[in-house]
């Protein structure tokens, strides 16, 4: 559900005491509709203004920032950077949050400032004003062909947005609510009226307290006034006395939802899972929502175009497997052509079969061989030889064709298995490069310079590092270049996923830093979904790149298998040491 004024008053509820007096440290923007905030102490505040899932809270997510930050981040480095955090205060029955902050400017003068964020799906937004409530600038600016109403844009004294035309759950009293529900309408939805009705009701929480009240979901008002009221009376005195409790909603251990109170519409459709604080919560439930909103939007025209590839060589392959099928039947070309030089004496030119006895088969059965009318005797034999011969010749070539198109739809396989795994915008720009470099894109004007992105670090129970590869071009420079000859190379065994290495400092590795760094190779492969995965492993001297093969191959010996299971768990556990 998105993130309904009554929720927020939870989350501002939470922030409050942690975010008073806080002191910024710095401020980075990782998206253009993301800004965070890092408080001393190790703290991240997440202000995102993205038009499908706006929220703020705390986060632990760490975000990579862009080479060059952009114009808003530097305006809030300047204005309100290493300020303090006076107050967050939260606009009654709405989801505008202010945070007021102290600063001094360049000339060492203090100044307040407020930083107003906006969460209204669709026209979410982040603001920046000075201390009369002039508006410095904005994430979106919002021109009067954009909204007559209501225009936010820098010089503008910023105003709230217009309140919608609904009574307030804290002021309506029983007769109200009672004679707005007798001019619902016969048959009206209850949990329809009430979103439209009451402000700050979501239609998660309007269909719980309409399942609360009546026992269904789809209950309509006219003979459940009383019910209605009982339930409505009983959130809004829960609402009235801050009690709220962070709720998700998973099926299937997948998160559906997230509320602030306790529900039980779905049965055992799904499992009410109760998380440590809002912020946990929001972290968690938009964790894996954003990854998937990266790949579609950042990586849709390269999980296109490798697809694409990858369909084009599949197609490839079995033209070729039905080619070389062919070859392999070329003994009947030889035979056609002997046993028309065993009959010569009985064909004459024109003829367009021969019907002759097949001596190579032990029942000598009488074959058909078709003849080229236009040709002689002669000539139709030495057709037969020649084809046979090339088909001798065509089994070498198609060979070699077939083991090129299949370590090709390999490769290809394994970039769009990097596509599912990408997690910043750097991920996606090396692997634009990497199918660029390969003739799989085209490039689009002069080369720009990249910074080198770093792989995947985590730390084993026992303190060792472990480092994953993010694509095929990382996983040759770390496993070829960056990693020392004793340290412990792991891939899963043929299945496509990242290169592990297990930094070792030329000692042998525990078996628990073994089997973790196991567990992460299968994590970061196709088996991800998998148990019982199986991973080889051996050291990097015995890991070597074929000359010429594509980006991520290698060849390795001296190796021994383990069994892993993946854990997603168990990568977060070891990311964050």
């Amino acid at each position: 559900m998105p993130l309904d004024a009554v929720c927020l008053q939870a989350v501002v509820a939470e922030l409050a005491p942690q975010l008073t007096g806080a002191r910024i440290e710095k401020i980075q923007q990782p998206a253009r509709d993301q800004v965070v905030l890092l408080l001393r102490g190790s703290r991240r505040l997440l202000l995102c203004a993205n038009p499908n899932q706006p929220r703020i809270h705390m986060t632990e997510q760490l975000r990579d920032n862009p080479s060059q930050p952009p114009m808003f981040c530097m305006l809030l480095r300047k204005r309100i950077g290493n300020g303090r955090i006076v107050s967050i205060e939260q606009a009654p029955l709405e989801r505008v949050v202010t945070l007021t902050v102290l600063a001094s400017d360049e000339m060492g003068e203090r100044g307040r400032f407020t930083l107003v964020w906006e969460g209204m799906p669709r026209r979410a937004n982040l603001i920046l004003c000075d201390r009369d409530g002039r508006i410095i600038d904005c994430l979106r600016r919002i021109d009067f062909e954009m909204n007559p109403d209501r225009q936010v844009l820098p010089g503008l004294f910023y105003h709230l947005p217009t309140p919608p035309d609904k009574v307030s759950p804290f002021t309506v009293t029983e007769e109200e609510f009672a004679a707005l529900a007798a001019a619902a309408g016969e048959g009206a939805p209850a949990d329809q009226w009430l979103v439209r009705t009451v402000n700050g009701l979501s239609p998660l929480v309007a269909r719980e307290l309409t399942f609360r009240a009546c026992g269904s979901t789809d209950a309509p008002v006219t003979g459940h006034t009383a019910a209605l009221w009982s339930a409505f009376a009983a959130w809004r005195d829960a609402v009235n006395k801050k009690s709220f409790t962070p709720e998700m909603l998973k099926r299937s251990g997948v998160p559906m939802d997230f509320t602030y109170l306790h529900v039980g519409q779905y049965g055992d459709y799904c499992a009410d899972v109760t998380a440590d604080s809002f912020s946990a919560l929001l972290d968690s439930f938009y964790e894996e929502r954003e990854q998937a909103e990266r790949v579609k939007q950042k990586g849709q025209d390269l999980i296109k175009t490798a697809t694409n590839a990858r369909d084009r060589v599949r197609r490839k392959i079995a033209a070729q497997e039905k080619e070389y099928a062919a070859c392999l039947d070329r003994d009947h070309l030889r035979i056609c052509g002997e046993l028309i030089t065993a009959n010569l004496y009985r064909m004459e030119r024109g003829m367009s079969r021969l019907t002759a006895q097949n001596y190579y088969d032990p029942d000598c059965a009488d074959v058909d061989i078709p003849l080229d009318v236009r040709l002689s005797p002669q000539e139709n034999a030495a057709k037969y030889f020649k084809k046979y011969t090339k088909a001798k010749t065509a089994e070498k070539y198609i060979t070699a064709q077939l083991e090129k198109a299949r370590v090709e739809l390999t490769y290809l396989e394994s970039v769009l298995q990097e596509l599912t795994l990408a997690e910043s915008e750097q991920d996606f720009n090396d692997i634009r490069a990497e199918l660029t470099d390969g003739g799989y894109l085209r490039a689009k004007g002069r080369k720009q310079p990249q910074r080198p992105s770093k792989p995947r670090e985590f730390r084993s129970t026992a303190g060792l590092r472990i480092l994953v590869g993010r694509n095929n071009r990382q996983n040759d420079r770390l496993t070829a270049k960056d990693a020392e000859k004793w340290d412990i190379w792991l891939h899963t065994q043929r299945i496509h996923g990242s290169h592990v290495i297990l930094c070792t400092g030329g000692a042998q590795p525990d078996e628990q830093s073994l089997l973790e760094a196991a567990s992460l190779a299968a994590y970061f492969s196709q088996a991800q979904d998998g148990t019982k995965v199986p991973v080889d492993y051996a050291p990097v001297k015995f890991v070597k790149k074929p000359a010429g093969s594509p980006p991520g191959f290698v060849n390795y010996t001296n190796y021994k298998t383990i069994l892993a299971d993946p854990s997603e768990e168990l990568v977060k556990r070891l990311g964050g040491k």
